[in-house]
């Protein structure tokens, strides 16, 4: 920690030369710097928000389709075996 404070007391030292305006502006200029960063991370946010809606979006497509075709092959499979239910019986009275 002390060789942290060493290494920041000629920074200090320049800050504190320049007074209170000088003070000011460095805030200023720091609050930017952090701002233009904060702006950054929103924007990549934004994207990968974006990115995902539509991934989701994919998704839901493909979900819906693969219902829509099981649903179709259920009621195949149901037409056939109640097809196949009739013809054993037909068979089996015709005996």
């Amino acid at each position: 920690m002390l060789h942290i404070i060493c290494e920041a007391t000629p920074a200090i030292e320049q800050v504190t030369q320049l007074g209170a305006a000088g003070l000011m502006g460095a805030m200023w200029l720091w609050e930017r710097r952090t701002s233009r960063q904060r702006e950054h991370q929103l924007d990549e946010a934004h994207t990968r928000i974006v990115s995902d809606r539509v991934m989701l979006g994919e998704l839901m497509d493909v979900v819906r389709q693969n219902t829509e075709a099981i649903t179709r092959l259920t009621q195949l499979e149901t037409i056939r075996a109640s097809n196949h239910f009739t013809q054993e019986n037909h068979h089996d009275t015709t005996k």
